[in-house]
């Protein structure tokens, strides 16, 4: 039987770590191949508190960065798309999603994973690469290229919301949850990922929250099944 594959959709270095990189390292564990795209090189983020670097120098930094979160979840090297921070809704849609579609055809995942439509936080990158994961999931499985079986979004459920997170977050009612999984079992894997982006960390409120806070907000992840076609639903091994 071949090694099923999972291909993570999203915009900027460390969009991959805080809400899936321990579903990500779970998945990693029980032999899953767990590819990440990742669309830019997120040069509009910090350079840290105190900086960590040059203004210019942060493509580079945040590439290193998203490198050694692989590596600390336990997934493949990042495909880095090269795109400009804050610039996705000005790519033309037909080539974001042949980007896309050329690495569902070289990897032939069983699933995709990305942002949902509202990108959680209405950013206009993680909608952008939301709308391209959407679009590419629909052809492939018109085409038959390879075809992903199904195409989860990432999600916050409204209990967890109110009582935790930012304000401005896009939150969802409990019930339309499909999967939790609870990523315990890769915890100190999540928190060494989350380590590796050093120069976004002061940018990121849960951290500076109690350790008892953290684990209770970050040491659940949530998702939508978004579409499905026939085929096996390798995020099942999870629930």
């Amino acid at each position: 039987m071949a090694t099923p594959v999972l291909l993570a959709i999203f915009a900027h270095p460390d969009d991959e770590t805080f809400r899936c990189g321990g579903t990500l390292a779970l998945l990693a564990r029980r032999g899953v191949r767990v590819h990440l795209l990742t669309a830019t090189r997120g040069e509009a983020g910090s350079c840290g508190d105190p900086p960590l670097c040059q203004p210019d120098e942060l493509p580079l930094v945040r590439e290193r960065e998203l490198r050694c979160a692989c590596a600390a979840l336990g997934v493949e090297s990042p495909i880095l798309l090269g795109y400009r921070d804050r610039t996705l809704a000005d790519v033309d849609e037909e080539e974001g999603v042949a980007r896309v579609m050329a690495a569902v055809r070289t990897l032939r995942p069983q699933a995709l994973l990305t942002w949902p439509p509202h990108g959680l936080s209405g950013h206009a990158d993680h909608m952008a690469v939301s709308r391209w994961a959407g679009l590419a999931f629909q052809r492939a499985a018109a085409l038959d290229e390879g075809a992903p079986a199904v195409l989860y979004h990432l999600a916050l459920p409204r209990s967890l919301a109110v009582a935790m997170a930012p304000a401005g977050l896009h939150a969802v009612p409990d019930e339309e949850i499909t999967l939790a999984v609870d990523v315990s079992p890769v915890w100190e894997e999540k928190l060494a990922a989350i380590r590796c982006h050093r120069t976004q960390l002061a940018e990121t409120p849960i951290l500076a929250a109690t350790p008892a806070a953290q684990r209770r907000f970050l040491g659940g992840e949530y998702f939508q099944r978004a579409a499905t076609r026939e085929g096996m639903d390798l995020f099942r091994c999870l629930s």
